[in-house]
C-alpha cells in the first residue's frame, strides 16, 4: 500500500513557476513508477510526466516537454514536478500517481494515487 499526498500547487502569473511535490508513505516508494496527471474541469484526466522507480528514466507529454521536469529523491519519499513557464492552458487539478513496475503513461495502469493539488494561472 502507498499513500501519496501532493503539495505545491496555488496561483501564479502566465510566465511563472511552481514546484509540485508528492510525498509517499511506506517502505516501497523505490518499487514504484512515479507520474504526474491533471485534469481541468470538463475534460478527462491526461498525462503530464512519469519517471522510472529508479529516475532514470523520464516521458512527458508534448504540451510540456521543455517546461516541465519530473524528478524524484527515493531517500526522501517524494516526487516533484518543476513547472516553468506555465501557460494559460496549464491550470488544472495536479495528481501524482504510482504504478508497480515500470514506466507508465495511462492512468489505468496507476495502482495508487493522491488527492490532488490545484494550479491555477492567471493571465
Amino acid at each position: 500500500q502507498v499513500q501519496l499526498v501532493e503539495s505545491g500547487g496555488g496561483l501564479v502569473q502566465a510566465g511563472g513557476s511552481l514546484r509540485l511535490s508528492c510525498a509517499a508513505s511506506g517502505r516501497t516508494f523505490s518499487s514504484y513508477a512515479m507520474g504526474w496527471f491533471r485534469q481541468a474541469p470538463g475534460k478527462e484526466r491526461e498525462f503530464v510526466a512519469a519517471i522510472s522507480w529508479g529516475g532514470g528514466g523520464t516521458l512527458y507529454a508534448d504540451s510540456v516537454k521543455g517546461r516541465f521536469t519530473i524528478s524524484r529523491d527515493n531517500a526522501k519519499n517524494t516526487a516533484y514536478l518543476q513547472m516553468n513557464s506555465l501557460k494559460a492552458e496549464d491550470p488544472a487539478v495536479y495528481y501524482c500517481a504510482a504504478a508497480l513496475g515500470r514506466i507508465q503513461t495511462r492512468p489505468y495502469e496507476y495502482a495508487y494515487w493522491g488527492q490532488g493539488t490545484q494550479v491555477t494561472v492567471s493571465p
